[in-house]
């Protein structure tokens, strides 16, 4: 997977002119379709779609609801996109792994920032550097929102899928086998005006994409989960402040900023992004914030705050992600990860994975689906990620439980080897087997690191007594 994406990435550093300017020129559309050689599970049993193609409507227009509309259409299904903020801006700290640029063929001028450096900063503000690993060409990208999304939404066009400014509001579930969903939306557009005109479309099939409070999973009764909010401020500093941040990245830990996550300071174009987030005290998330703001003071003294965001983010996935002809995908799945909460990535390769199981068995748009071929795009996922998964959640059961436990998360990452390892395992997404004999030194360093982290907190305690 890293050689693959690694080749890609440079061939697009060779055609992507270098500029800070974003363009959000629509790609031309591949002639060369994907799907050729992936396997057709349901030709034999499934019905054949008389008078047209499969019909899949993907609710939601974020980077999973993109990456599965271009998927969909270029693999022959009658697609719609239903997204109702085609600005959306969503609070997120907008970082994506190298191995993204190559696979989902993004241009390096929608990509704001190549964080090569970061900063871990422990609850007593001391400071490691990260990324002395990295290769010249690696790099961790820092994204827009409102951008990625954009340009996303308008490749699936670009592909023939129809892109509908319109809130989704139910669906009708189908009354027999082959029967089709009925989905109401109010549709937004210039001859309607901001009221919008109540609409509904019958379609074979549905991916829901539609975030943390997803109306398709509560459609299908899919459960709920544990969500984290996360609070976000975009602050517009002096350029001679941004180049501190020019490529680099900033991580804070410690009971202030947050009991069970991070605070982040993360460049932009021409700002920066801080924010942190919360599972346990949802509450308490804009003294968290305040907090974080305090202690980055220093390096973003004057700015002058131009946006700010809040959003569920899910802790862990849905109960049911899949029901007959309904999927789900991205946050409305549950796919971000913990300690890191990174979402990004996994929202656009589960929507693309999906997307291909329904072309896959419905023969290119041929055929109709069943819940057995949009299962092929669940055992696919959990075998591929729910490694990485594991790891992140016992990473964070273990070192963000308390201010000792995180000095000492801290203190592990200043290890080399362990930047190289967390390094390999995000850029290129998958869960690097080590050095037997690092993983020994590894292993009694972060019992070193948590019994002093145990001893300071006994400590701790005995004075607060």
């Amino acid at each position: 997977m890293a050689s693959i994406a690694l080749k890609t990435f440079v061939g697009l550093r060779q055609s992507t002119p270098e500029n800070n300017a974003i363009v959000l020129s629509k790609p031309i559309a591949t002639t060369t379709l994907p799907y050729r050689r992936l396997r057709v599970n349901a030709s034999k049993s499934s019905p054949r779609v008389t008078g047209r193609n499969l019909r899949v409507a993907v609710v939601g227009g974020g980077p999973a609801g993109g990456a599965a509309a271009e998927t969909l259409a270029k693999g022959g299904i009658e697609t719609f996109l239903i997204e109702r903020k085609l600005d959306n801006c969503k609070p997120c700290g907008g970082a994506i792994p190298l191995c993204m640029v190559g696979e989902f063929d993004l241009p390096l001028d929608i990509i704001d920032r190549r964080v090569t450096k970061m900063k871990m900063i422990s609850p007593s503000n001391v400071a490691v550097d990260i990324g002395q690993t990295l290769k010249p060409h690696e790099y961790i990208g820092m994204v827009r929102r409102e951008v990625l999304d954009a340009y996303l939404r308008d490749r699936a066009s670009d592909a023939g899928a129809t892109v509908i400014n319109g809130l989704f509001l139910k669906m009708d579930l189908p009354q027999s086998k082959n029967a089709p969903y009925v989905l109401h939306y109010t549709d937004y557009n210039a001859k309607t005006g901001s009221a919008g005109e109540k609409k509904t479309m019958e379609v074979d099939a549905v991916i829901g994409a539609d975030g943390a409070n997803s109306r398709v999973a509560k459609g299908i009764n899919a459960g709920d989960y544990d969500y984290a909010i996360a609070f976000q401020e975009r602050i517009k500093i002096s350029d001679e402040k941004m180049k501190y941040y020019e490529n680099l990245a900033e991580m804070y830990v410690g009971e202030d900023v947050s009991p069970d996550f991070y605070g982040w300071v993360f460049p932009k174009c021409d700002h920066v992004a801080v924010g942190t987030g919360t599972v346990t005290h949802k509450g308490d998330i804009k003294k968290f914030q305040l907090a974080t703001r305090l202690r980055a003071r220093d390096k973003i003294e004057g700015g002058r705050i131009i946006r700010v965001e809040a959003h569920p983010i899910p802790e862990h996935p849905r109960p049911k992600r899949v029901l007959d002809r309904v999927a789900l995908v991205g946050d409305a799945a549950g796919y971000v990860t913990k300690c890191s909460g990174e979402g990004i990535y996994f929202a656009a390769k589960s929507g693309r994975m999906c997307a291909e199981a329904i072309v896959e068995g419905s023969e290119n748009g041929k055929r109709m689906v069943e819940e057995s071929d949009l299962r092929v795009y669940l055992e696919k996922w959990d075998k591929t990620y729910w490694p990485t998964y594991k790891v992140l959640d016992i990473l964070q059961k273990v070192f963000y439980r308390s201010n000792p436990a995180k000095e000492a998360f801290v203190e592990m990452c200043a290890d080399e080897y362990v930047q190289k390892m967390t390094f390999d395992s995000y850029l290129y997404k998958r869960v690097v087997p080590g050095n037997p004999l690092e993983d020994l030194k590894l292993a009694v360093n972060t019992i070193g690191s948590l019994v002093r982290a145990n001893a300071l907190r006994k400590e701790m305690e005995k004075l607060s007594v």
